[in-house]
């Protein structure tokens, strides 16, 4: 198939997103090493931070694109290691609420810090229209990606 000019470049965008995905992750694993985290540790907690209440699992993987099994695996390691603990959930018998601990919360204010700096030195000298472009274009793409996907995805 004839690809449009369209489709080529935002081909060069998925795979640029890539390997930009992996770097941030590379970079993500750095920060939180002192920390006793990992980008994916990182991310899960960043989920429950950001909605400011606790989530079940299969919340978590909901707003983050991720699997439930996935989400658990991860969740199973930071309760191992004293960053989150499961509650009884009021509205479900079965999925226990995952809350964030004192001493989570403590490393998240020290990897605000850590990630603030990082984050102000990356965008020096990049312009807040541009990234505030580009924001807004991925996040269209991730909209159309997502109401065409099953489309393809049950394909023979």
């Amino acid at each position: 198939m004839q690809r449009s000019p369209e489709a080529l470049a935002i081909t060069e965008l998925i795979l640029e997103t890539f390997r930009l995905n992996g770097q941030l992750l590379e970079a993500g694993d750095r920060l939180t090493a002192p920390l006793g985290l990992t980008s994916a540790r990182w991310q899960i907690l960043g989920a429950i931070e950001t909605e400011g209440q606790s989530l079940t699992v299969a919340q978590i993987g909901r707003r983050m694109g991720l699997s439930r099994q996935a989400v658990q695996r991860i969740v199973n390691d930071l309760e191992a290691n004293g960053f989150v603990k499961l509650e009884e959930n009021p509205d479900h018998k079965r999925a226990k609420l995952v809350v964030l601990t004192p001493s989570c919360l403590k490393t998240m204010r020290e990897l605000d810090e850590i990630q603030g700096a990082w984050a102000n030195e990356l965008s020096d000298a990049l312009s807040e229209t541009g990234l505030r472009r580009a924001l807004k274009l991925m996040k269209e793409i991730r909209e159309r990606c997502a109401s065409i996907e099953e489309k393809y995805a049950n394909r023979s």
